[in-house]
């Protein structure tokens, strides 16, 4: 991106210039580094190879609390602290060095199974995401359009008063959580315990807008909603199929992986609208249009089938109704109509599906390019179907490969803030309620009656759609009232679409809390001032300085669901309090915290000068490990996971696994545990399970980690065996044939009933594996007899309770082909769908008679860039990474460019069908075709040609700022899952006058 990138120097001016407030670092670096080349500016910043920045050269870090009257001189107390990166999924391992309490450098961790030593840009400038100079320092309220500091006290007070007046006027539901994926898992859990307390299910996070879509179809297909392998075990693959993912710039880390495996010979293949840099690594680039990934999978399978490639006995032993599916591929999806609705020619499909057939195990790569859709479960789940025709599910260097987003993403979806599930994944049902308030320890009653008539059980709105439980007609949402208060903690709102619509819902609230590190793009969009707007007189905005993640301790889920431990590494800096912590002071307020904590030991801490009370994070997680055995977060203990990262260095680089080891610390012996405990890790610590690499694998026994598909959907369907035809089981189970999931009515008629003790017995009586909290049937089933808990079935190939049970393609709402809108239209519309109508038809139906393809002609996509990371406010606050990218972009092909008269780095208008227009530069590159646009959706700060920075708070505005994507995205949202559609919607791009 040369002509968008400015020098070193360039960049610190001109942030100065835009900010005014720069800060001692960029005033350092100015001062004292004049003329820097790109080698000095990263040595000298102490994220290069080699010797950091002496700490006497940076006032910013004199912000650190150093021990008193110790000096940083290198000769000080120095630890070594060992935490995860805070960005993408992949779980890259970090050692902190701090000298006297403060962070003065950094390095990867290159005994680390994971990240080998290797750091992205990204995770190279990690340290300033800790002692950063922009973050928000105090609590603050909106007054009069300018924020100014209040203290915690006054803000606790104020926001519980207007939460508890909003819940006596208006009931529970008239308030919105938005959670974090960048919670460590104690604190995803803590927040579903809390909301769970004030009396509503509407909660959500930032998974619902990146892989809801992912986890209901593939948990769907055969029984969890998670990666089936790991990034590792893609060095065993022969084939590797990337469709809807730039790993090379979203998870660059993952490609170490990749790169080895192609090495070894695996054949790489890269599917996309765009060519990007995973594509240039790639055997062979297969460009689509965007939205159409079921013609392209289904063209797939048609030659699969065609040729009588695909694996029949896997099939017959271990899937349901693929036989369906084949009538469906080999009958409708010809080459002709695969090449007309997706654009790739049939020889061009034949090669992929040929390199798939002859090189296995094969595994498929999906991110957000797949996910993203109105037809979102669908694409995911031909997805699957493409792996089970092939026989590649349940093996090593097969699977599905679904990189997450960000560093918690995983873990928060697993045990955190979800409208329709209690952590788990235990649904909103009368039985889940009582299993969760016999592990809490309070009374099933209480807890019902936090919440209005007839809404316990019913699933809340979701994030992507708070904005029209804001704006809707009363009568029309499937609540009491109207969201009238909404909390923003953790996330970004430039990450989710129609923002538009997202301002005249933040005017609207009669209270607008905002938790974060960095007050994000909502503490602007709420102070911005928009002509005719009307905003709620009443309205109160509050924004709260949370600490970051090296700031407390705590556990994160990877994307291949290992769990490692971060450590604290320093103190929370200025007045920022763990979110953990915040959550205990207000549940005290509130009149529920002795309930919310009454399993935790609780510590005495001192944050923002002042004594708060604090839940152990290690007690946390042990109640996370006694209550949630559905996904096997029970196998995991602090002691544990602290000891795996301790031993990185015994751990397997292909398969996980350790080679042998005591931790010297607590002497457990790591032999035969995989790397991090990934999940499901079954049973209790005690049992010591090693976790499991790669889902459904049957080679291998259940307490190796093996397993099988999921019984969890019947035993037959319309007279067809839903379980596994004899012969088809884990290695070593006493049961060769299918059978359903354990209770203790099966446990009995086995005769395995006497195996449990007397106190299991008593404990586990009337339950099944997912609610014994003894662990008894678990240790029985699995560790005498060698079966899965959850039984052993078939996957689903057809998933006969989603709206399109065989996945079929739809057209956008918002498209360019309306000849292919006639032949594949969308759904009808849908009543009180996640509490509110959703359109599918109407909209579609009222674009084509308006003719918008005519007056937006380009497809507009959207993705991420290496040097950011979510919605961006952290990281264009970093000035290592702000000097890497300092303008957002449309990328735009020669021709649509050279016929709107557009040049090479010329900023232009972006205008969408809502009536937004965003203002970016033109890079003109072939990358896209001449039918599509991209642009980053890292960005905020501008909003349509104005630069918002007078709206943030004083001293808090990101060094770069600029226009939102998703300003001027559409309407749209999956029939499942409610995801967003970001992925597939129209433009027109004007030069900028």
């Amino acid at each position: 991106m040369s002509l968008i990138r400015k020098s070193s120097q360039q960049a610190v001016a001109a942030s100065r210039h835009t900010s005014q407030m720069v800060g001692s670092l960029a005033r350092s670096l100015q001062s004292a580094i004049p003329m820097m080349d790109r080698r000095t500016f990263l040595k000298r910043s102490g994220v290069g190879v080699g010797v950091g920045l002496a700490a006497s050269q940076l006032t910013l870090v004199q912000k650190a609390k150093a021990t008193p009257g110790a000096k940083l001189d290198g000769k000080g107390k120095i630890e070594v602290k060992r935490t995860v990166c805070t960005h993408c999924s992949v779980g890259c391992a970090i050692d902190a060095v701090v000298e006297n309490g403060v962070w003065t450098r950094q390095e990867p961790v290159f005994d680390s199974p994971i990240n080998l030593g290797a750091h992205c840009a990204k995770g190279a400038a990690i340290r300033e995401h800790g002692h950063g100079e922009f973050r928000l320092k105090y609590p603050m309220k909106l007054v009069n359009g300018k924020y100014e500091r209040i203290s915690w006290d006054t803000a606790l007070d104020e926001i519980t008063a207007k939460m508890k007046s909003l819940k006596k006027k208006s009931g529970p539901d008239s308030l919105f959580f938005i959670g974090s994926s960048k919670y460590n898992n104690e604190q995803a859990y803590l927040l579903r315990k809390f909301v769970s307390f004030f009396g509503t299910n509407n909660t959500d996070h930032q998974a619902r807008i990146c892989h809801s879509t992912t986890v209901a179809g593939v948990a769907n297909t055969w029984g969890y909603g998670a990666m089936t392998n790991s990034y590792n075990d893609m060095q065993n693959s022969k084939a590797a199929i990337y469709i809807g993912s730039n790993a090379a710039e979203a998870h660059p880390v993952s490609m170490l992986h990749m790169l080895h495996a192609k090495e070894a010979g695996c054949k790489m293949i890269v599917v996309d609208p765009r060519y990007t840099r995973t594509a240039a690594k790639a055997d062979q680039y297969v460009r689509i249009r965007s939205g159409t990934d079921i013609p392209f999978l289904f063209g797939v399978l048609h030659h699969i089938f065609k040729n009588g490639w695909e694996d029949k006995k896997y099939i017959n032993d271990r899937v349901y109704g693929m036989d369906e599916i084949k009538k469906e591929v080999l009958e409708k999806w010809t080459p002709a109509k695969v090449e007309e609705a997706c654009g790739v020619p049939e020889a061009e499909m034949y090669k992929v599906a040929k390199t798939l057939h002859e090189n296995r195990p094969g595994t498929i790569v999906w991110c957000m390019g797949q996910t993203q859709h109105t037809i979102g479960n669908a694409m995911v789940r031909a997805s699957c179907i493409l792996q089970l025709a092939l026989g590649n599910v349940g093996k090593s260097g097969g699977g599905t490969n679904i990189f997450r987003g960000h560093d918690n993403v995983q873990g928060a979806t697993d045990v955190g803030p979800n409208p329709d599930s209690l952590p788990g994944y235990y649904g909103l049902a009368a039985g889940s309620w009582k299993h969760f308030a016999g592990v809490w320890g309070v009374d099933y009653e209480w807890i019902k009656a936090q919440y209005a008539p007839n809404m316990m059980e019913k699933s809340g709105t979701t994030v992507s759609r708070w904005v029209d439980a804001v704006l809707e007609k009363n009568e029309l949402i499937d609540q009491d009232s109207n969201v009238k208060g909404v909390f923003f903690w953790g996330h970004a709102p430039n990450s989710q679409t129609r923002g538009l619509d997202m301002k005249k819902a933040m005017d609207k609230l009669e209270l607008l809390v905002v938790v974060d590190p960095y007050p994000s793009a909502t503490a602007a969009m709420a102070a911005m001032q928009v002509e005719g707007a009307q905003v709620n007189k009443d309205r109160a905005v509050y924004l709260l300085p949370a600490a970051t993640q090296f700031e407390t301790s705590g556990s994160a889920t990877a994307s291949n669901r290992s769990i490692q431990w971060r450590e604290k590494v320093i103190d929370p800096l200025w007045e920022s309090v763990p979110d953990h912590v915040i959550m205990q002071a207000m549940a005290d307020k509130l009149g529920f915290g002795n309930e919310l904590s009454k399993n935790y030991k609780m510590l005495k801490s001192k944050f923002a000068g002042k004594d708060w009370k604090e839940p152990e994070v290690e007690s946390i997680l042990r109640e996370i490990n006694k209550s949630v055995w559905t996904i096997g977060y029970s196998g995991h203990s602090p002691e544990r996971l602290k000891a795996h990262m301790r031993m990185m260095h015994v751990f397997d680089v292909k398969t996980l696994k350790s080679k042998g080891g005591k931790d010297p610390v607590t002497g457990y012996d790591t032999t035969g545990d995989y790397f991090g405990l990934p999940w499901p890790c079954y049973g209790t610590p005690e049992m010591k399970h090693p976790g499991s690499p790669n889902l459904y694998d049957t080679s291998k026994h259940v307490m190796d980690g093996g397993g099988n598909f999921r019984a969890n959907f019947g035993v037959d369907k319309d007279g067809k065996n839903l379980l596994a035809e004899n012969g088809s089981h884990s290695k070593g189970a006493d049961i060769t044939t299918g059978y359903p999931e354990f209770d203790h009515v099966l446990v009995k008629k086995l005769g395995w009933w006497g195996e449990l003790t007397e106190a299991e017995q008593k404990a586990a009586e009337g339950k099944n594996w997912k609610t014994d909290v003894s662990g008894g049937l678990i240790r029985v089933i699995m560790k005498n007899h060698g079966c899965h808990p959850f039984g052993n079935a078939k996957a689903r190939a057809v998933v006969w309770n989603f709206p399109d049970p065989v996945p079929q393609h739809r057209e956008p709402l918002y498209g360019t082909r309306p000849d292919l809108v006639a032949k594949y239209p969308t759904h009808d519309d849908k009543k009180a769908f996640w509490r509110l109508p959703t359109l599918y038809k109407s909209v579609q139906q009222k674009n084509i008679e308006d003719k918008l393809y005519e007056k937006f002609p380009i497809i507009l996509t959207s993705g991420r860039l290496v040097e950011y990371e979510g919605g961006g406010e952290e990281t264009r606050s970093n000035p290592w990474l702000a000097e890497l990218q300092q303008d957002n972009f449309v990328e735009i092909n020669p021709a649509a460019a050279n016929k709107r008269g557009i040049r090479n780095g010329e900023y232009v208008w972006v205008k969408s069908p809502t009536g937004a227009k965003i203002k970016v530069k033109a890079l003109v590159t072939e990358r896209v075709g001449p039918d599509t646009a991209f642009i980053p959706f890292h960005f905020s700060g501008w909003w349509q040609g104005k630069d918002m920075l007078d709206a943030y708070p004083k001293g808090a505005a990101p060094i770069v700022r600029g226009e939102a994507v998703n300003t001027a995205t559409t309407y749209g949202y999956d029939s499942v899952t409610m995801m967003q559609e970001t992925k597939t919607t129209i433009c027109q791009i004007e030069k900028f006058a």
